[in-house]
């Protein structure tokens, strides 16, 4: 899409900070959205658009934002002003039904859950939020601080909830209970501010009366809310950034062709003993967890990370059918680059793997080696690519563990 000079010098004004972005038509607002990096996530509207993003991109004259503090607010700021100015273009693909509500049901003991409607009178509804796994995070850490009740009944016994500190308990103080909830609602209605001010008002009196345990407690409270405002991430990066990052990947390995599918390999084993190895694959930067592969170590018994890594590999490559990747990295140092370069050319289909890229990562050294290029350190990697590369290795990682661990506790069963 071709920008016209003032919109995209308008773009680049905005801040990589986390926050929420509003774009116009005329003197409209059409569509509002928040993000982790402002500048980057409106840029991919327009650089990897969607069939959403093109039903209002041509119409777009201004664009404008507000930036925020955290993640958090930015979520809370984004469903204040959807419901305040009812954006054409948010609404045509969510209706009431489709946007997420916090529920706070009253009564003696009020507790919270998330909905889609809202149904009862008597009940206070929060939102209306767009993303549900971003909320239902942002809740998980606030019930860190303030401790909720999901139901309306409660055991006569300490629950799960109560054991992880997330539950009031089975007999609370009532007051505070309800105090902390109408201070969860405040932060879920931006208003952050006056939630913290009550804290702090509240320390500073239980200081003045000398209840220096009570101020304790109230002022780590204080803390912890401060700590997860801040730092907290509940925004999940959009799959249209992960895309555009992997469009830099091609050149760093030396490559002329696109790369959607990417598979790695790890081993797993306790001196040669119930070896398994791993193989998790990528598509288009993404966990494809269907695709996931496992492999039971055939050869002997006995400490040969090299050779299991190659059994693996082969064994793999003469799958044709599962489709062949782009790219393969191995978790490992020279030696394992070395054999998976090799077992591409001892396969049934050479024409087909000898055109994929292999790559290791050499963790001890901190260096991602690369098939016929120089190897580069992990630091000077970009580092949406880096973040790409460590989480296919350790999710291969935790796969082939999952996997050694299983047959590790079938094999003392057996025995």
């Amino acid at each position: 899409m071709i920008l016209q000079t003032a919109l995209k010098n308008n773009i680049y004004q905005l801040p990589k900070t986390s926050g929420v972005y509003l774009f116009y038509e005329k003197s409209q607002i059409i569509y509002i959205g928040k993000a982790i990096n402002l500048r980057d996530r409106v840029k991919n509207h327009f650089q990897q658009p969607s069939y959403k993003d093109n039903l209002y991109l041509n119409k777009i004259t201004k664009i404008d934002f507000i930036n925020t503090n955290s993640e958090i607010e930015a979520l809370v700021l984004e469903a204040q002003l959807i419901k305040k100015h009812l954006p054409k273009f948010n609404a045509i693909w969510k209706d009431d039904k489709n946007y997420f509500y916090v529920a706070v049901e009253g009564g003696k003991r009020p507790f919270i859950y998330i909905t889609h409607q809202k149904s009862n009178s008597d009940t206070k509804y929060i939102g209306p939020f767009v993303e549900g796994q971003a909320l239902k995070k942002t809740l998980k850490f606030l019930r860190r601080v303030f401790p909720f009740y999901t139901a309306a009944r409660h055991s006569a016994r300490p629950c799960t909830w109560c054991h992880l500190n997330l539950c009031p308990g089975v007999a609370p103080n009532l007051i505070e209970y309800k105090n902390n909830i109408k201070k969860l609602s405040q932060i879920l209605q931006g208003k952050r501010k006056t939630a913290l001010y009550v804290l702090k008002k509240e320390m500073a009196t239980f200081s003045h009366s000398q209840e220096y345990e009570n101020a304790s407690k109230v002022r780590d409270k204080i803390q912890a809310l401060e700590q997860v405002l801040a730092h907290t991430h509940v925004i999940e990066q959009a799959k249209s950034i992960v895309r555009s990052d992997l469009a830099r990947l091609p050149k760093l390995l030396g490559m002329k062709k696109a790369i959607h599918k990417i598979e790695c390999y790890d081993i797993s084993n306790i001196q040669g003993k119930n070896a398994v190895g791993s193989m998790v694959v990528f598509m288009d930067g993404a966990p494809a967890k269907s695709q996931y592969k496992k492999f039971k170590i055939r050869m002997k018994n006995e400490p040969n990370d090299i050779a299991m890594l190659k059994e693996v590999l082969e064994r793999r490559l003469a799958h044709s059918e599962w489709g062949y990747p782009e790219v393969m990295l191995i978790d490992g140092g020279k030696a394992q680059l070395n054999v998976a370069i090799n077992s591409k050319s001892k396969t049934l289909n050479p024409k087909q793997t000898q055109s994929i890229k292999i790559i290791s990562i050499a963790k001890g050294r901190q260096e991602l080696l690369i098939e016929g290029k120089p190897k580069i350190p992990l630091k000077d990697l970009p580092q949406e690519i880096y973040n790409l590369v460590k989480h296919l290795d350790d999710e291969a990682h935790r796969f082939a563990i999952t996997y050694h661990k299983k047959l590790r506790k079938r094999a003392l069963l057996d025995n």
